[in-house]
């Protein structure tokens, strides 16, 4: 029975294609881990560049509510300083799921705060909670009560690509899963401050602020950089022995 595939009458042509697609193959993988190095070696430059702008904003005075709003909201807030006089609308808090602090995990309990009245509300982060160990129940949180002076930092969560849903739950104090300032506003009905204020100190509530704005600093993205760098030159190295190897059967 005769066949037209062309390989099948013309072997040279499959051998020819063959190590066409292995060198094609071989070359892809080492530039992909080459590139993934001088990935990580940008994010690190991108690092050090979000950390000086942080030292800057954090040696700077603090901003009024006024100026807060009136900066750019595309723009980060994170690093600045704010002071401001706060009122507490009721005596309901967000608790944001899933944060860890010191190897505990446990919630990020957050609190809406008037400023002035013709004003968007302000988040007002009262501090770390341990979670309980059972699930179903909330941790017991003691809200400001009464009007305060506060001075502290600004921050904004990165959200998360996988889900960025506010994932509320029915009941107070309110389980949240991330940190969406938008639905939050659809939830109350009103318009919020897009940053969290992060306040040094608090009349009344002493519980932990965690502070981590950069997720991963420069010095680990060059960790991370080398470690492709050598993925990459140990993949070259083995492919050069096995090509000196095959050559050296070849002329035996």
């Amino acid at each position: 029975m005769k066949t037209n595939n062309v390989f099948t009458r013309y072997p040279q042509l499959y051998l020819v294609g063959s190590r066409a697609l292995l060198i094609i193959i071989t070359v892809s993988l080492f530039l992909f881990l080459v590139k993934l190095g001088f990935w990580q070696l940008s994010r690190a430059e991108e690092k050090e560049l979000w950390q000086t702008q942080l030292t800057t904003r954090q040696a700077a005075d603090s901003l009024s509510y006024a100026e807060l709003l009136s900066l750019p909201e595309a723009e980060s807030l994170t690093g600045y300083r704010l002071t401001v006089t706060a009122q507490p609308l009721a005596e309901q808090v967000f608790l944001l799921d899933n944060q860890v602090f010191n190897g505990r995990v446990g919630y990020l309990a957050l609190q809406l705060m008037e400023v002035t009245p013709d004003r968007p509300w302000l988040l007002v982060e009262l501090g770390f909670i341990p979670a309980t160990a059972n699930r179903e129940s909330l941790p017991a949180i003691k809200p400001i009560t009464m009007s305060q002076s506060l001075t502290g930092r600004l921050y904004q969560k990165q959200s998360n690509p996988m889900s960025s849903a506010l994932m509320a739950e029915p009941g107070w104090p309110k389980r949240i899963q991330n940190l969406n300032v938008g639905e939050m506003r659809d939830l109350v009905n009103r318009p919020i401050a897009a940053a969290v204020l992060q306040p040094e100190t608090i009349k009344g509530i002493d519980l932990p602020h965690p502070w981590k704005p950069i997720p991963l600093s420069a010095q680990k993205h060059r960790g991370y950089a080398l470690q492709w760098f050598s993925m990459a030159f140990a993949f070259a190295i083995l492919v050069l022995f096995f090509i000196y190897s095959r050559k050296r059967r070849k002329n035996r």
